[in-house]
């Protein structure tokens, strides 16, 4: 009996190319190439910084810019979109395909850039993200649920999946089955591989953190049975049915320190010490043997965004526990 390929095989059998966005570090932040007869679409897009690599990654495929059709964000987050406007400026046939509650962030992306800079500070935003460039409107595509984009023939549908964000689609390849999950389906760094297969946790970054609809999303993904997910942060993965079982409870952990910690006299610090603890046990758990200074590092923009992600979901007077 032969062995199972890997996702990556998987995927690139489809003419599905992994990009490195080179965000933060290797293997953090992926963007993906969908190549069908000549013709090519973009599944997310990283930062500014990003564009030599995309641009290299369609040359490598055989591919120049004029031959890309499509550029499809799954949410305007900056590690998935920040660039969208300085790419679409070197794609001269490509139109842009958003979520409708992101649209207007990508023509007028200054309500944007303020709201990623009370996060991350000025210093950080012009480091990490460069300037955004506006999207002209007549070249934006808005994408509700159940969208078609149409790839030379290949079918690619937009699924609205809220949880992370109120403004996300994931992306089904229904010539492949697999599905780009942006951050609906967690995150799954390769340094946590085990004998046990790929390690994944929730993404509850702010500002939008719906632990309800989150278990929904996810939930409709896994009922489409795909072959892998292609995740941003960080590739393609299988056993989707066992890491949905592993998301879901994490989900319930995070929203149970969230609940335990809130009335915390330093609500925060008790936040990202106790998250930090949750991760390293299931780290363990998983077979992962990396030391543990290391795991902190690799989590650690994690770890501090899930934290304030949960704090602005424990202060909304309209919370639901999920």
């Amino acid at each position: 009996m032969s062995a199972k390929p890997a996702p990556s095989a998987t995927v690139a059998e489809h003419g599905i190319h992994v990009i490195d966005t080179g965000f933060q570090r290797p293997r953090f932040d992926a963007a993906y190439l969908v190549v069908e007869d000549g013709r090519g679409a973009l599944i997310d897009c990283g930062t500014n910084h990003s564009l030599p690599r995309l641009l290299a990654a369609l040359a490598q495929a055989g591919l120049a810019p004029e031959d890309v059709d499509w550029l499809i964000l799954t949410h305007v987050h900056l590690d998935h979109a920040g660039g969208a406007g300085e790419l679409m400026a070197r794609l001269p046939h490509a139109r842009l395909v958003v979520h409708p509650r992101g649209a207007r962030h990508m023509i007028d992306p200054s309500k944007l850039w303020a709201g990623a800079m009370a996060v991350y500070g000025e210093a950080e935003m012009r480091r990490s993200y460069g300037a955004l460039k506006p999207v002209p409107a007549d070249r934006l595509v808005e994408a509700p649920d159940g969208h078609k984009v149409d790839l030379a023939g290949r079918t690619l549908r937009c699924l609205d999946t809220p949880g992370h964000a109120k403004h996300h689609n994931a992306i089904l390849d229904e010539r492949s089955g697999c599905i780009f999950s942006g951050d609906t389906f967690g995150l799954s760094y390769r340094e946590f591989d085990s004998a046990n297969g790929p390690f994944v946790i929730p993404t509850t970054t702010p500002v939008q953190f719906d632990p309800g609809a989150l278990h929904g999303s996810i939930r409709r993904l896994v009922e489409l049975d795909p072959p892998a997910v292609c995740l941003t942060h960080f590739g393609p993965v299988d056993e989707v049915r066992r890491l949905a079982d592993d998301l879901h409870g994490t989900i319930d952990a995070m929203v149970e320190l969230a609940l335990r910690h809130a009335r915390d006299g330093n609500r925060h610090a008790a936040l990202t010490d106790a998250l930090a603890g949750l991760y390293l046990q299931r780290v363990r758990a998983h077979g992962c043997t990396l030391p543990t200074d290391e795991v902190r590092r690799l989590l650690a923009i994690d770890i501090e965004l899930n934290a304030q992600g949960l704090e602005v979901w424990l202060d909304r007077p309209d919370r639901g526990h999920g």
